[in-house]
């Protein structure tokens, strides 16, 4: 039969929802927003909503193998608008394959892929238009 201590522990070990965040407190985190971008940053605060406050914060975009950090220090993210939240292991961080390149060159090699992106959609849509059209 589990004494009171056993049942205690097992209910401390599981907290529901953003109380769940508590053990990241202090924590260099990783937080993936519903517009894509990426933040890294030491989360200080949370509350009932999973809003978040991280300090230190960078944006990282990721483009190919490369990526660029621009430092946002102090960033509040409202909790609805975060996918995805972790931890980031610093030790790990270091052997990644990822080269870092200056802010400037990181944002016109995104514009220059959404410009691409942008394109591969328009011939898409064409192409789907035309084959609609020889349906009918």
């Amino acid at each position: 039969m589990a004494s009171i201590d056993d049942q205690s522990n097992s209910v401390h070990s599981y907290l529901p929802g953003s109380a769940s965040l508590i053990e990241d407190l202090d924590k260099k985190v990783l937080a993936v927003l519903r517009d894509g971008r990426t933040l890294i940053g030491y989360l200080r605060s949370i509350d009932q909503f999973a809003n978040l406050l991280l300090q230190d914060c960078i944006e990282r975009i990721h483009v190919g193998k490369e990526y660029g950090d621009i430092p946002r220090g102090i960033f509040i993210v409202r909790g609805e608008n975060l996918v995805l939240l972790g931890e980031i292991d610093d030790d790990k961080e270091v052997g990644i394959a990822l080269q870092s390149v200056p802010v400037d060159q990181i944002l016109e090699m995104q514009r220059e892929a959404e410009e691409e992106q942008k394109k591969k959609k328009d011939i898409r849509r064409q192409l789907a238009i035309k084959t609609d059209e020889d349906i009918f």
